[in-house]
């Protein structure tokens, strides 16, 4: 039974989100949250909680157990982009793009 959780229009960089999803994808859901927990990058607060909102679904809505779920995909999408005017010399002017980014956390549950 796969269940789902996302966060949208997350302040994230996709292209760094995907760096912290690719190493969790395939892992079992203790073992990403503990990856999560201690790597040193700042979208990995924002996919932890979403890999605990997914396992929570599970467990209230279809009473799963954390040791019988697995991350079965996790995917950083691109969202709308900020345009904010960056003021440079001369009296010129450079548009700087802040990226955001749709979470999205896939659980499953293992076959025994």
């Amino acid at each position: 039974m796969e269940v789902k959780a996302s966060a949208k229009f997350q302040r994230l960089s996709p292209r760094k989100a995907r760096l912290v999803t690719d190493l969790i994808t395939g892992k079992s859901a203790e073992e990403a949250i503990s990856i999560l927990e201690h790597l040193p990058k700042g979208s990995a607060i924002t996919i932890g909680r979403v890999v605990r909102s997914a396992v929570a679904n599970a467990e209230n809505n279809f009473n799963l157990t954390l040791e019988n779920l697995y991350v079965k995909r996790a995917m950083a999408d691109e969202g709308p982009r900020m345009k904010r005017v960056w003021m440079r010399g001369r009296g010129r002017r450079d548009v700087k793009l802040h990226r955001t980014s749709h979470i999205t956390v896939i659980v499953d549950e293992k076959n025994q």
